[in-house]
């Protein structure tokens, strides 16, 4: 258990059109429980209040699933515009004396309580703005890369649709989990635009708003990069699910 100051936004609002199936995304089973199982279970594991997940498709059934499994909170995201929509339509549901911020994936189910309370500690101890969780992938297609200086400090993140050929090469790819500090997280939100390929709101903007705002921006590269695993399409949960069947 982490200090009481820190609360977890899981994002579970999207609709997973790729799994070609008429069923939420984090409802899907992965041994016998819902993708949103794994995430909720670890995030209570880490703090004892104020969890709130972002629900949009099939808002009541997942509410439903989640409410069986532990006491959370939840914020409705009635259109789906984006990470970084998703996370605004969380915060007004976090409680008062939340200092920090943990932003999980529903989707990402592997990850794990140790890899998480190192990455909090990271943020904590270097009091960044923002700490994102990366990996190091030899084949990084489909994923945001992590755009560093000479010097190695996090400058920003790039989606692949946006990325240029020589920072396709980069195999440093973000995870989509991050720890932010809250009042970094309200000032810099309404500040995030659609003015990308996809037309969404990218959570991913705040690295680069807290880099030009001179605010400290920190990296933890997961040492294993399965518990970074994203569900996507049905190949990605099968090979998911290959990972916790016994050799």
């Amino acid at each position: 258990m982490i200090a009481g100051n820190t609360a977890v936004i899981i994002l579970a609002a999207g609709k997973g059109t790729r799994m070609h199936s008429s069923k939420a995304k984090v409802l899907h089973t992965l041994a016998g429980q819902p993708l949103i199982s794994w995430v909720l279970q670890t995030a209570a594991r880490l703090v004892d209040r104020n969890i709130v997940v972002v629900v949009g498709n099939q808002a009541d059934q997942v509410k439903q699933c989640v409410s069986e499994s532990a006491s959370v909170s939840f914020a409705y995201q009635e259109t789906p515009r984006g990470t970084g929509h998703a996370v605004q339509c969380a915060l007004p549901v976090l409680d008062a004396g939340i200092e920090n911020v943990l932003i999980l994936c529903g989707d990402v189910p592997l990850i794990s309580e140790t890899t998480l309370t190192s990455l909090l500690r990271l943020h904590d101890r270097a009091d960044n703005a923002v700490t994102l969780l990366a990996v190091q992938l030899d084949n990084p297609a489909g994923y945001g890369r992590v755009i560093t200086n000479s010097g190695g400090r996090v400058q920003r993140i790039v989606e692949e649709a946006d990325a240029t050929a020589a920072e396709k090469d980069i195999c440093t790819i973000n995870s989509g989990i991050y720890c932010v500090r809250r009042s970094f997280l309200e000032s810099a939100i309404p500040r995030l635009r659609a003015d990308n390929a996809q037309a969404e709101i990218y959570l991913t903007d705040i690295i680069e708003i807290a880099t030009r705002a001179e605010e400290p921006v920190g990296m933890m590269v997961a040492e294993r990069p399965a518990e970074l695993l994203g569900v996507n399409t049905p190949e990605d949960l099968r090979r998911v699910e290959s990972l916790l069947s016994p050799a």
